[in-house]
């Protein structure tokens, strides 16, 4: 078994883990642990200040008890609004606290846009266009290019979180560009697990969102791979075994 501790600020889409949990279909868990937030809407300040060291350490013995093997701050904002040398700052002081491999979700898009060979993204935010910007400059900081980036300028993480598939589509269709080869959703407040595939057909690209995002690099701080297409290009990196014919957490061994 493969244990991903997630840190997730307050109450939103926290029921895209568990449905990532079975459509992986493997050995794979990812319990949560649900830090403190003071205010709902995603300002500068806010986020930083939903991401310092107290409210972060606050869950990290509770998801040790659970077996983590590596720990993800699941709230893409609350890292990229530190700025690139901020975010990975943040991460190596979760790492000391739990003496766990730690990440966060801003930095698993740069790493998931490695994963899949790219150079230029679109983003399509759930965000106002300031907070938008904020990831874009985060991403190139990471040497990732942006060829757009559009915020849908969905303030509070609530009404993120309220917004249906037709919603999800309107923003990831709005947010493309002609240049981009992989379109970015970056809001962990966003469901957005089980629409991946259908969002991928509609653009005709890869497409990675937060919580899809925050699972696979907790597994990938793990060195743990596995082969799930129902999650998306993301999970359909490595090739299947072969002679496998269950399309779903089929573990690919290098």
């Amino acid at each position: 078994m493969t244990t991903v501790g997630l840190l997730y600020p307050g109450h939103a889409a926290e029921d895209d883990f568990p449905r990532i949990e079975v459509m992986l279909d493997s050995d794979i868990r990812v319990p949560l642990f649900h830090t403190d937030i003071d205010e709902d809407a995603r300002r500068p300040e806010n986020l930083r200040e939903a991401g310092t060291p107290d409210r972060l350490n606050a869950g990290v013995e509770e998801l040790r008890l659970a077996g983590a093997e590596s720990l993800v701050w699941a709230c893409s904002g609350g890292s990229f609004a530190y700025g690139w040398d901020g975010s990975h700052e943040q991460a190596a002081g979760l790492a000391r606290a739990a003496g766990l491999p730690a990440s966060s979700t801003s930095i698993g898009f740069v790493q998931a846009v490695r994963e899949l060979g790219a150079s230029r993204v679109a983003v399509a935010a759930t965000y106002s266009e300031d907070i938008a910007a904020l990831f874009a400059g985060f991403l190139e900081s990471g040497g990732v290019g942006v060829a757009a980036v559009r915020g849908g300028g969905i303030i509070t993480a609530s009404e993120a979180a309220a917004a249906d598939v037709e919603l999800v589509k309107q923003l990831a269709v709005a947010g493309d560009h002609p240049d981009a080869e992989v379109v970015l959703l970056p809001d962990n407040a966003l469901h957005t697990a089980a629409y991946v595939p259908e969002l991928e057909e509609l653009l005709g690209k890869p497409v990675l969102t937060a919580n899809q995002v925050a699972v696979w690099e907790g597994l990938r701080l793990t060195d743990r791979r596995i082969w799930a297409p129902t999650l998306g290009t993301l999970f359909a990196t490595r090739e299947p075994p072969l002679g496998a014919t269950e399309p779903r957490g089929i573990e690919v061994r290098e």
